[in-house]
C-alpha cells in the first residue's frame, strides 16, 4: 500500500483510508460481526488509516473499532473526533467544543478504543460559541501528555484553519470531497497546500451516489440518512444520475466500475489527498482497494473535470439542519 504524509510533522497514513462511520450509525441495520471481519481484512490488505467519531452510534463505533483492534493496535492509524454536545441518552443536543469537554471527549475515547494514545485527534464541528484558539489550545495540551499525536479539524473554512494553526500545527483537514463536491477546491483546499496541511476526502462516493447503484431518498430503509439528504431527492435525483452517467462513461473504458473511477479521480488530485471511503462489508472494502490500481492519464482527469464541474451536482449536501453547522 503506498503511504501518504498528512502535514509536515511527521504522520504517514495508508494512501487509502477506512471509513467506519457507516459500521454502527446513518447507513441501515449494523453488523457487527461483518463489520470486524471488514476492518480485519482491511488491516492485512495496508488500509491501516481508520476514521471513527464519538457520534457514530453515538459512542458504539469507538466501542466496536475498540473490540476490532484487540491485538492490533500497532498496525493501524486511529483517528476519532469530538465536538457534538450529547446527552446520556445519545441525543445531539448542539455543539461543544470547549476546552472542559475536549478533555473529557478524549478520555472518554480512549476509553472505549480501549488505547492510550490516539493517532489524530478531530474537532468534528467548529463551534460558534467557542474561540478555535481555546479548542485547539485544549487539543494541544493533549498532545503534550501524550494522550494524542496530531491535531486535525473537520469542515473548517480557511480562515478557521489560519487561525487554529497559528496556535498548534494542525495536520489534517477532514472535509467532504468528491467528483460531486469540489467546492473545497476554490480556498480551502489551497489554505491547506499553503500551511502544509494533509487532506482527508470523506463521502469521496457521494454516499454512495457515485457508484451508480442508488435509490431515490424514499426507497432507502428507516434509519439510512440519505432518506434526508436533498441531492437523492426528486429533481435533484435525476439531475444527479445523468452526472454519474459520466462517470459509468469513462469507468468503461478502464475496466473498472464508477465507485472505483471516483476514487482513482481523487487519488490524482495530489499525494497530499487521502480518501476515506467508507463500508462494512468485506466485498466493498475490495472494490474500493482495486481503485489503487486505476490508471487515469491527464486527459482523463481534465475529461471528468469537464463533465462534473464545480457546482455542477443538484441540490445541497445536507439537510438545512446539518447545513447550519457548517464553517463556511
Amino acid at each position: 500500500m503506498e503511504q501518504r504524509r498528512l502535514g509536515d510533522q511527521g504522520l504517514v497514513v495508508s494512501a487509502l483510508g477506512l471509513g467506519c462511520m457507516g459500521m454502527s450509525w446513518a447507513y441501515g441495520a449494523p453488523d457487527d460481526a461483518e463489520s470486524i471481519a471488514t476492518l480485519h481484512e482491511a488491516i492485512e490488505r495496508g488500509c491501516t488509516f481508520l476514521d471513527t467519531a464519538e457520534v457514530y452510534g453515538p459512542w458504539k463505533n469507538e466501542e466496536l473499532l475498540g473490540r476490532a483492534l484487540a491485538g492490533r493496535r500497532d498496525r493501524v492509524v486511529l483517528a476519532t473526533k469530538f465536538g457534538f454536545a450529547l446527552s446520556e441518552k445519545g441525543q445531539v443536543t448542539g455543539l461543544d467544543s470547549g476546552p472542559e469537554h475536549v478533555r473529557a471527549a478524549c478520555e472518554a475515547s480512549l476509553r472505549r478504543l480501549g488505547v492510550e494514545t490516539i493517532d489524530l485527534l478531530y474537532q468534528h464541528r467548529v463551534d460558534p460559541n467557542v474561540p478555535i484558539e481555546e479548542t485547539v489550545g485544549a487539543m494541544a495540551e493533549l498532545v503534550k501528555t501524550g494522550k494524542v499525536r496530531f491535531l486535525g479539524l473537520s469542515e473548517a473554512s480557511a480562515r478557521t484553519l489560519r487561525r487554529a494553526h497559528a496556535v498548534h500545527p494542525i495536520s489534517a483537514l477532514q472535509s467532504e470531497y468528491s467528483l460531486w463536491q469540489r467546492e473545497v477546491e476554490a480556498e480551502v483546499l489551497p489554505t491547506c497546500r499553503e500551511l502544509g496541511i494533509g487532506f482527508v476526502a470523506y463521502s469521496p462516493l457521494g454516499r454512495g451516489f457515485l457508484t451508480g447503484e442508488v435509490k431515490r431518498a424514499e426507497d432507502y430503509e428507516a434509519g439510512d440518512s440519505r432518506k434526508t439528504h436533498p441531492r437523492f431527492q426528486g429533481d435533484n435525483f435525476d439531475a444527479n444520475l445523468r452526472l454519474v452517467a459520466a462517470v459509468k462513461e469513462l469507468a468503461a473504458t478502464k475496466g473498472c466500475t464508477p465507485g472505483q473511477m471516483a476514487i482513482a479521480w481523487l487519488l490524482r488530485r495530489g499525494n497530499d489527498v487521502v480518501p476515506i471511503p467508507g463500508t462494512k462489508r468485506r466485498k466493498y472494502l475490495r472494490e474500493n482497494l482495486a481503485a489503487l490500481d486505476v490508471a487515469l492519464s491527464a486527459a482523463d482527469v481534465a475529461w471528468l473535470d469537464e463533465r462534473l464541474p464545480v457546482g455542477a451536482t443538484a441540490g445541497e449536501r445536507y439537510n438545512p439542519v446539518l447545513l447550519s453547522i457548517l464553517d463556511r
